[in-house]
């Protein structure tokens, strides 16, 4: 492919509520981590970095009934130098934007084996402006992080084991990200892993 062509990427963004969602992801979610919430004890909703989800279902027909966990454990919001760097085609539409790269464990618990790709799908960056972002999918080309290399998603995990991965998101110039979270579907509260500093 010329290199003239540069790199195509979609960033898809959730703007607002937490009931939409963008990728038109089954319905199955609706339910992942609410199912035993029989009682009118609250299940914890925040976490700090490093500290794992609860037990998430997969969706996923081919894995289902799989569960597995996804612990962020380092936030890092990138530079207009890093943004220009990155040899990512820029959407004059989407306005300056900045990466914000997330680096997380996904571990595998139970059941049939698993694609990273299906593990890690429900991230988003909340900003300090309440936007909400998917991470970045490259199309087309490649864009390149210095430190933050794109996670083989094809590759599967099985019971007991665990994959470090960076994912990138991009923001609007001049906001922060305030959190990671984890969507559980159209009627649950995302789980959130508040950014400091």
């Amino acid at each position: 492919m010329p290199a003239t062509l540069g790199a195509v990427a979609l960033a898809v963004a959730l703007v607002g509520c937490n009931d939409s969602d963008s990728k038109g992801k089954s319905d199955g979610k609706k339910d992942k981590g609410a199912a035993s919430s029989s009682g009118p004890e609250k299940k914890k909703q925040t976490f700090r970095l490093g500290e794992a989800s609860p037990p998430q279902k997969s969706d996923m027909q081919k894995s289902s009934g799989a569960t597995f966990t996804v612990t962020p454990t380092k936030v890092v919001t990138g530079t207009k130098a890093e943004m220009d760097a990155s040899g990512l085609k820029k959407d004059k539409e989407d306005g300056p934007q900045i990466p914000v790269h997330v680096w997380s464990t996904l571990t595998h618990k139970s059941g049939k084996a698993m694609e990273i790709g299906d593990m890690d799908d429900d991230l988003v960056v909340r900003t300090n402006v309440e936007k909400r972002t998917r991470a970045l999918i490259v199309i087309l080309g490649e864009a390149k992080w210095k430190d933050c290399p794109a996670p083989d998603t094809d590759k599967k995990l099985t019971a007991g084991q665990s994959e470090k991965i960076c994912t990138t998101f991009l923001i609007p110039e001049g906001q922060k990200a305030a959190a990671v979270e984890l969507t559980q579907g159209f009627y649950s509260e995302p789980l959130e892993w508040p950014v400091k500093g």
